[in-house]
């Protein structure tokens, strides 16, 4: 059995109702964070779901040295204290380097290891040594099995509040693949497992200086997903993905993501025999 996570008011894992992670790829100002997550906010109340806010203060690893990273930890931690402090929504960003994690567990409910840092032992002992949830995406050049080490490593310091999500793995030439037999994999390990749609459709470097992405799968992939009976969804979404700051082409429009989350939550309802809502 899967064990159970606590975040906020959400609840991974142990056969409970879908999660949803969602929220921009990109902190792009405190105003469009606050209107995001209001409107994330009513759609999970409406549904009856778990929600977890997230949005990254430094996209640390952009395609090029021109792309849009975010405003900084410092005032990134401010404007998601407030999306914490205005809607009691737990809040989730990425920690690159061990300086971050003191001043983001201050303020973060889930330190989130990035795919491509999912195997720096430090990292991940020092997140977990804070007693954090930990999410750790698992690298685009991992196989599902190798995610125990991950684990390993987080309960080596006393941590057992351990997410894994996985984003899908490199097949060369910009392109993802997600082979769905890679979450009911990682779940062996008795962690909640996510799934995140958006980042698996991305096509890494595929617009030259930037990612480029296939947005319109993002449902269908989503779908299939719950069918293997995963813990969470982790969804990148913009009000207008075409002018997003960073990973529009991958980004679900918000105006989409309620009419998708009804279809996904009577699949998870099936999966986990309960009577849908």
């Amino acid at each position: 059995m899967v064990r159970e996570v606590r975040v906020g008011n959400a609840i991974f894992g142990g056969g409970r109702p879908l999660v949803l992670i969602a929220g921009p790829c990109v902190i792009e100002s405190l105003e469009h964070s606050l209107r995001t997550a209001d409107a994330l906010q009513g759609i999970a109340s409406r549904l009856g779901i778990g929600l977890v806010f997230k949005a990254s203060y430094d996209k640390a690893n952009r395609t090029s040295v021109t792309s849009f990273r975010g405003p900084g930890i410092i005032e990134g931690l401010k404007i998601l204290a407030r999306v914490k402090s205005e809607f009691g929504l737990p809040v989730l960003s990425d920690v690159h380097d061990l300086n971050q994690i003191a001043p983001a567990a201050e303020v973060l409910d889930v330190l989130q290891i990035p795919a491509f840092l999912s195997r720096q032992t430090d990292l991940l002992a020092a997140a977990g040594a804070t007693g954090k949830v930990v999410n750790v995406k698992k690298g685009q050049f991992l196989a599902p099995w190798d995610m125990k080490n991950a684990v390993g490593k987080l309960e080596s310091v006393g941590n057992r509040n351990i997410l894994l999500t996985e984003r899908g793995a490199s097949f060369g030439y910009n392109n993802l693949v997600v082979d769905m037999r890679s979450l009911p994999i990682m779940r062996e390990t008795g962690c909640p497992v996510i799934f995140d749609a958006t980042h698996a459709v991305q096509l890494p470097g595929g617009a030259g200086t930037a990612s480029s992405g296939q947005r319109q799968f993002v449902g269908a992939l989503s779908r299939a997903a719950v069918a293997t009976g995963i813990d969470g969804l982790f969804w990148e979404v913009h009000e207008d993905p075409d002018r997003a700051l960073c990973d529009g082409p991958n980004s679900l429009p918000l105006d989409q993501v309620e009419a998708q989350l009804r279809q996904i939550l009577a699949i998870d309802a099936i999966v986990k025999e309960r009577t849908p809502s």
